[in-house]
């Protein structure tokens, strides 16, 4: 018989051997047909594996090891290039069937539209779970150039299911000023910690929790790897930071999205957006 310890997995490193002994399911959504400025991001689930390789397992930051982990990266789904429903179904009845196992959906994008399978389908399992959304824009339109399904209104389209009292946007810097004031009339809005704090404080301590992170939230200038980039945001540690304030919380979803990899020749990007994931595997799988 073959050994395969004589090969490189193509597998995020400490990954579990199998599903079965995995309580979190990683899955790829290569992605993109939405993409209203620069599209690529069906390409970053791939090129994230790759740089998981070039990380240390131990996070000082977190002071654990991502082997103490338990998830299984199943690899990436195989979706219809430029067929948005046809996408959206087949994220969604994947997310079903990993939900319904008694096991909880890590999601790396693809453009931001392939979140809201994910977020259906664990509100469906977690009816009064909390929607915590951390991104440069509020992607609260209605439509996007003619589009119901867009990554520019992938937010509205989970509040076709979830109240907004349940909604949490966290690093939001661009918008059309009718969005700006839906933000503002129902208070979904946190920008520092402290108001991140009180916002948490509303809710039972024990409410489900999913993480959507478009990765734009970071600015351009240390994450210039992203499809619409916007001035102004935050490091790094900041990100985590703020992640961090979900540690004790009832994290029962998450994905990441919105690395394009190739507007970034440098790897920084595809590095940054790896250790941010590194960071959420050990601290809520």
């Amino acid at each position: 018989m073959l050994n395969k310890d004589y090969f490189l997995s193509k597998n995020w490193m400490c990954s579990k051997e199998t599903y079965e002994a995995a309580k979190w399911i990683m899955i790829g959504m290569p992605f993109d047909s939405t993409c209203s400025n620069r599209p690529g991001t069906r390409f970053a689930s791939n090129e994230i594996r790759y740089a998981s390789y070039g990380l240390e397992e131990y996070s000082p930051i977190l002071k654990k090891e991502l082997s103490q982990s338990s998830f299984y990266d199943a690899g990436d789904l195989d979706l219809p290039f430029g067929n948005p429903e046809n996408a959206l179904t087949i994220i969604k009845n994947c997310a079903n069937d990993i939900i319904n196992d008694d096991k909880f959906v890590f999601g790396i994008g693809g453009e931001h539209l392939v979140s809201l399978p994910l977020i259906q389908a664990a509100h469906k399992k977690y009816p009064d779970m909390l929607l915590v959304h951390f991104d440069a824009h509020a992607d609260l339109r209605q439509e996007y150039l003619g589009q119901k399904y867009s990554h520019a209104s992938v937010i509205k389209r989970a509040l076709d299911d979830i109240s907004t009292s349940k909604l949490m946007q966290i690093g939001i810097r661009s918008g059309e000023k009718d969005e700006f004031l839906f933000m503002l009339e129902n208070n979904t809005l946190c920008q520092t910690n402290d108001e991140i704090i009180k916002k948490l404080n509303e809710y039972d301590t024990n409410i489900p929790v999913y993480l959507t992170i478009d990765l734009d939230i970071m600015d351009p200038s240390i994450f210039p790897g992203t499809g619409t980039p916007e001035p102004g945001g935050i490091s790094f540690n900041e990100l985590i930071n703020k992640l961090l304030l979900f540690k004790n919380k009832n994290v029962i979803g998450i994905d990441v999205v919105e690395l394009s990899p190739h507007y970034d020749m440098s790897g920084v990007s595809t590095a940054t957006a790896a250790k941010v994931i590194r960071e959420l595997l050990i601290e809520f799988t």
